[in-house]
């Protein structure tokens, strides 16, 4: 690192001596964000079993084995370890995040030591050290000035704020600093990771390391991301489905053991239990993610982290910055107004001739006067300049045409007021009164409170054509003509987003750095109804439980840190809500892990990137609308496996239970049962690829175990009741017992099951108003020709099956249909009532 110049420090500023910031260092430790800690891969992925559902699974998996039933067992085992990998890769997501960062910290900085300057290793910095900064460096801990020449500093890193930041030292009381310390908008504090924009500093260091604004960032990264609210749900399904098979598995081995050979009730009841166990649930949320993913990617959306898609799906809050994501992030001009609010061309004018003759520092709002229109200035030409410094903050050009020169002095309202003494009147001088400056004044007022980015234009002609050069004190006696007023616009399509938003059940909360001034004009313009409005200060201010009451009626977070962000989500989701976060800079990282789902775009910082689970390659809320949409597609597809074969198995698992009682041979053998769960569940493969009604993605989309519990109840009641019906028929009618009974119900059950999918996939009529798709169709269909064709076959003997008569065939099909008929009454009044 390189110094061209240093402000002039203090003579009794000596900076520690060696001693004493080797001691510092044994207290503080080093100046790093991110220390490597060994993991053990074999440990990490062990944990991953942890997982109630995959547990059971598990055991499935192995009663399976030793049932003879190997290719079964194989499927589930393989789904086990991949839902692990998955798992296993994406913990290293917030390590990779972390070490993205800490790439990002210089590895040098400049201090004074023993009152000499000297460069040091940056971990070698420690609290108390002096630190000399001019453009170009970034700062290498959290500081507070000293002295300052012409500082302005970029922390949108931090901050989110686009415009640079002017910092200069503050003589505050003890109390003063204490308050302020944590305060990213103050301007005496500098922040680890900032960049140094212009001008010249010296600063003493106040915190190092994990303790900086930075280093909490890294710090939240490294650690374990909470719990989403779909992993939550899966959680809670599958302690239920846990305690549900433990009780039915208990009752149907007491009720066989007692009039059956024990060991083959046991048998029976272990495959009752693998036959309850949704096995394939594992294989169907894996291809549903990745068949979303795939769809998602030809809409501006790529998904990292394939089970964020489901999260997507729930997610019914989106927290945001406006930047980019409201507006075009883009500084145009707006408004050029005389002293009085009148549109007045000749400001525009004067402001271009300044903007395209400067040669100090460029800044976005000269850009935006250049590219708002082009102006004719053929015949001036540059004679001398006044460069930009930031104690005047304004700049002045002279320039010439025809003879007659002209300065022309551009900047802070306030300050090139303050070189002014005429206003412009029908294009005539008058001198500025109090109340005609007080006008003026509450002019820029007025533009400021609504939002604008505001600067002056005065200018001044001159009678000394001779001189070349022109100085600060020139800067007088000028001729104020009014404003140039600027803005980061609202986006032209973001209105009618936000009302597909809003029609999509999905409430915006705007998370920013800038002023509440400022997003408020915004989420005006764009008609964004706003509940309430709360700073960064008043956060800050909250316990939890006090944010936790005021983040559902509050719309815009103003002049937020980091880690308001992160406690705003978090108060979020602990009051319930699935919360998204679409974020791209440093500052968002740790908001980014904290959410529900994580969304950062293709032009964000890697960190930012690393850390998110969803990448839109727009920053678009209509892009983010259509992987919403794909998301709960997604979800709803899962959740029809699960309605359908949760229902299915517990009316199956309580016929085999209440037959029992009548019955002197089991009602299935357990090799049946687990034929009869292989066929069902290869039949499903295809249903993520199933079409899902508009009806069921108008609306986000939750586990909600109140409602599978119900449905469960209802319709594998209705199951129960057919498949008593079936064993009616085939013992009084068809007087059938032992294997032909056995035979009779695996295909009737088989069937049923299989098919109540076309029925239970939608709420509208099956086939006459939703279709399911080709794939899923044909899967099914061929599942259950396969199913009946089976105890025709050399299998018959392997399985237990013996050859039904053709009227049984048909009575078998009378009862599916009659089944699926009633199956489609209940779902109507099911969700007229549910």
């Amino acid at each position: 690192m390189r110094h061209i110049k240093y402000e002039p420090y203090p003579g009794d500023i000596k900076g520690l001596s060696q001693r004493e910031a080797k001691k510092k260092f044994l207290e503080f430790g080093p100046n790093v964000v991110y220390k490597k800690e060994k993991l053990r891969p074999l440990v990490v992925f062990l944990e991953k079993f942890k997982s109630p559902l995959l547990v059971v699974l598990i055991v499935a998996s192995v009663i399976s084995f030793f049932l003879g039933e190997s290719i079964s067992a194989a499927t589930i085992i393989f789904m086990v370890l991949l839902s692990a990998v998955l798992d296993f890769v994406n913990t290293y997501k917030s390590e990779k995040a972390a070490k993205l960062l800490n790439s990002k910290v210089i590895t040098k900085a400049a201090v004074i030591r023993d009152n000499k300057e000297e460069e040091i290793n940056l971990k070698n910095i420690v609290p108390g050290d002096i630190v000399l900064l001019s453009a170009g460096n970034i700062v290498p801990a959290d500081c507070e000035l000293i002295s300052a020449k012409d500082f302005f500093i970029d922390q949108s890193s931090l901050t989110g704020e686009s415009f640079p930041i002017e910092k200069r030292p503050r003589d505050l009381s003890v109390e003063e600093k204490e308050k302020n310390n944590s305060l990213l908008n103050t301007e005496h504090l500098l922040f680890m990771g900032t960049t140094v924009l212009t001008g010249y500093a010296t600063a003493v260091v106040r915190l190092t390391g994990t303790r900086t604004e930075f280093g909490k960032v890294a710090l939240r990264l490294s650690q374990e991301a909470p719990e989403t609210e779909f992993e939550k749900g899966v959680k809670r399904f599958s302690f239920f489905m846990m305690r549900v098979t433990l009780v039915l598995v208990s009752v149907v081995f007491l009720i066989n053991a007692l009039s059956k050979d024990v060991f083959d009730s046991f048998l029976f009841a272990i495959a009752v239990a693998v036959g309850l166990t949704p096995e394939l649930l594992p294989v169907i949320m894996t291809i549903a993610m990745s068949h979303g993913s795939l769809k998602m990617s030809k809409k501006d959306v790529i998904v990292k982290n394939l089970s964020a898609i489901p999260s997507f799906g729930s997610m019914n809050i989106l927290c945001t910055d406006k930047t980019g994501t409201l507006t075009e992030n883009k500084i145009v001009l707006v408004k050029y107004l005389d002293v009085f609010g009148e549109k007045a061309d000749s400001v525009l004018f004067y402001a271009y001739l300044n903007s395209i003759f400067h040669t100090s520092i460029k800044s976005p709002l000269d850009d935006a006067i250049q590219s708002f229109k082009e102006l004719a200035v053929s015949g001036y030409y540059k004679i001398d300049e006044v460069p930009f410094d930031f104690s005047r903050r304004r700049d002045s050009i002279v320039v010439e045409k025809e003879g007659v020169r002209t300065m022309i002095t551009k900047g802070a309202p306030e300050d090139v007021l303050r070189s002014a003494k005429f206003y412009l009147k029908n294009n005539r001088k008058n001198i500025i009164s109090q109340k005609i400056k007080e006008d003026i004044q509450n002019q820029f007022n007025f533009l400021s409170n609504d939002g604008f980015r505001v600067l002056g234009v005065a200018i001044k002609k001159i009678n000394q054509n001779n001189k070349k050069v022109y100085e600060e004190k020139d800067e007088r006696d000028m001729v104020f003509l009014g404003f140039v007023a600027f803005l980061d616009p609202p986006k032209k399509t973001v209105t009618g987003t936000l009302r597909e938003l809003e029609r999509l059940g999905l409430e915006i909360k705007i998370l920013t750095g800038d002023s509440e001034i400022l997003t408020e004009k915004i989420c005006k313009e764009i008609n964004l109804s706003i509940k309430g409005v709360i700073t960064g200060k008043e956060v800050k201010n909250m316990s939890d439980g006090e944010l936790e009451h005021r983040v559902l009626r509050t719309t815009i977070f103003a002049r937020v840190s980091p880690d308001d962000k992160v406690r705003i989500i978090l108060a979020l989701k602990k009051i319930g809500k699935a919360v998204g976060y679409l974020g791209d800079g440093i500052n968002d990282a740790p908001a980014l892990r904290a959410a529900d789902i994580g969304i950062s775009v293709n032009n964000a910082v890697d960190v930012a990137k690393e850390s998110a689970d969803i990448i839109l390659l727009q920053k678009s809320l209509h892009v983010l609308k259509d992987g919403v949409i794909e998301g709960r597609k997604t979800f709803q597809n899962t959740i029809k496996y699960i309605l359908m074969n949760f229902s299915s198995n517990f009316g199956n698992m309580i016929s085999m239970t209440g037959i029992s009682f009548f019955i002197p041979f089991l009602p299935m053998l357990p090799q049946q049962i687990l034929l009869n769960n292989f066929i069902y569940d290869t039949s499903q493969v295809t249903l993520p690829t199933d079409s899902v009604d508009e009806s069921d993605i108008d609306r986000p989309v939750f586990w909600d175990l109140k409602f599978i519990k119900r449905f469960m109840l209802v319709f594998g009641s209705i199951s129960s009741v057919f498949d008593f019906l079936t064993f009616a028929v085939l013992i009084w009618i068809f007087k059938f017992s032992g294997s032909h009974f056995q035979t009779g119900w695996f295909i009737v059950s088989l069937a049923t099951q299989v098919f109540v999918i076309y029925i239970i996939r939608t709420r509208k009529i099956p086939f006459l108003k939703s279709s399911p798709s080709k794939p899923l169709f044909i899967t099914t269909l061929v599942a259950v020709v396969i199913g009946w064709i089976i105890p025709y076959t050399s299998l018959a003997r392997v399985f237990g099956f013996s050859q039904l008569p053709i009227s049984v065939l048909i009575a078998s099909f009378a009862i599916m249909i009659a089944y699926l008929a009633v199956v489609e009454i209940a779902k109507r009044r099911f969700y007229r009532k549910f």
